[in-house]
């Protein structure tokens, strides 16, 4: 009569292969010899190996539907010999992975290329209007005598000896939970099933060879300190002459002299004389796309105030659109007056009646500003 697998894992014939898995896992961790030496376990666990094999194999699990017992065709009909087979999933259920995925096909010669990285430096002005950087790369590139077989004239790679075409070699140890076997690449072939016993005479079979050439970086118009602009197919060609991978050139950005870039915005500093920011004033800023630009300093500017030219910063990436020009006002008070200078300033002070110096709340017109920014930067924000 055939064995009831289903009962010995304790599922229902309708399990899910989780389900089995898992109710696996659990009797194996009771029953394993090395958890528990009772002979009756030992022959438990067994059973439970060979429940597991049976159930988890398709074509098994259909025997067993149909009312036979897969183990029982003889020798060399797939039954367990030792008791202990599945041992990948022996494995498993002590240490939560390691299951057999099958053996794993080599990985063949051709491989795709890595991406490369180079830096380059940019003005501002480059940054703002958008450059063709031609550059040098050291990359690795299709070899022109084999063409990327990597053979010598006609000969053709054979499979290798050593793995017999696996590309991996297998090593059986023993540990206490019986035979484990591990795999690890060829080192003959290197994982690619394959040799080459004629290679080509000018990359030794790589299908590639490293080399120096110049291109032409397009660096569109916006760009900003940190981004980088991607070049399909210019970085490595891959071994076996693979299809090359990308090329990505970084933007370094140098600073202005004048300006600072924050984002799409530019800021610059203006230093107005105490007597222009009353009277007020026109200042021409050459600024980075537009030229000479006139900027207007209203009559009474106070010390911190800003002024902002719209749509004269630097371009929107891909966009049509412009940051501003923000300039910070910078009123400079005279440090020092000679006579005639002072007499005058007294003369403007009598003119100006009851002015006088004092303390202002915390709370008034002129502070709210101030407070918001000390608030702000004690709070991080």
């Amino acid at each position: 009569m055939a064995r009831d697998y289903y009962g010995i894992l304790g599922v229902g014939r309708n399990a899910t292969d989780q389900e089995i898995k898992r109710a696996y896992r659990k009797l194996a961790r009771e029953l394993h010899p090395d958890v528990n030496p009772d002979e009756d376990a030992q022959e438990k666990f067994r059973d439970v190996s060979a429940a597991y094999e049976v159930l988890s194999d398709p074509e098994k699990r259909r025997i067993v539907d149909m009312g036979g017992d897969p183990l029982e065709s003889g020798p060399g009909g797939g039954g367990f010999a030792t008791g202990f087979g599945g041992l990948g999933d022996v494995f498993e259920a002590f240490f939560g992975g390691m299951g057999s995925a099958g053996p794993r096909k080599p990985r063949g010669r051709v491989q795709p290329g890595a991406d490369s990285l180079l830096r380059t430096r940019l003005s501002l002005a480059e940054c703002a209007v958008g450059v063709t950087k031609h550059l040098t790369v050291d990359t690795a590139v299709l070899c022109d005598l084999c063409q990327g077989s990597g053979t010598n004239g006609n000969s053709k790679p054979v499979r290798c000896e050593t793995c017999g075409g696996a590309g991996e070699i297998q090593t059986v140890q023993r540990s206490f939970l019986g035979q484990v076997m591990t795999s690890r690449p060829c080192p003959t072939c290197r994982g690619a099933g394959e040799t080459i016993p004629d290679p080509c005479r000018k990359c030794g079979g790589d299908g590639r060879v490293r080399s120096r050439r110049e291109i032409a970086a397009p660096i569109p118009a916006g760009v900003a300190n940190g981004m980088r602009v991607r070049l399909a197919a210019q970085g490595e060609v891959g071994p076996g002459g693979g299809p090359a991978g990308d090329l990505y050139v970084e933007i370094v950005e140098q600073p202005h002299d004048t300006f600072v870039r924050d984002g799409d915005d530019l800021h610059c500093t203006i230093r107005v004389p105490m007597i222009e920011a009353a009277l007020g004033a026109t200042v021409v800023i050459d600024t980075i796309l537009d030229g000479p630009t006139e900027l207007t300093i209203p009559p009474g500017t106070q010390p911190g105030e800003v002024s902002v030219l719209r749509g004269h910063g630097m371009p929107k990436l891909r966009s049509s659109a412009r940051g501003d020009l923000i300039a910070h006002l910078d009123i400079v008070v005279p440090t020092k007056l000679d006579a005639k200078q002072s007499d005058l300033l007294r003369k403007y002070k009598a003119l100006r009646g009851n002015e006088r110096t004092e303390v202002l709340s915390a709370q008034s017109e002129h502070n709210s500003g101030l407070f918001a920014r000390l608030r702000a930067s004690f709070s991080g924000r």
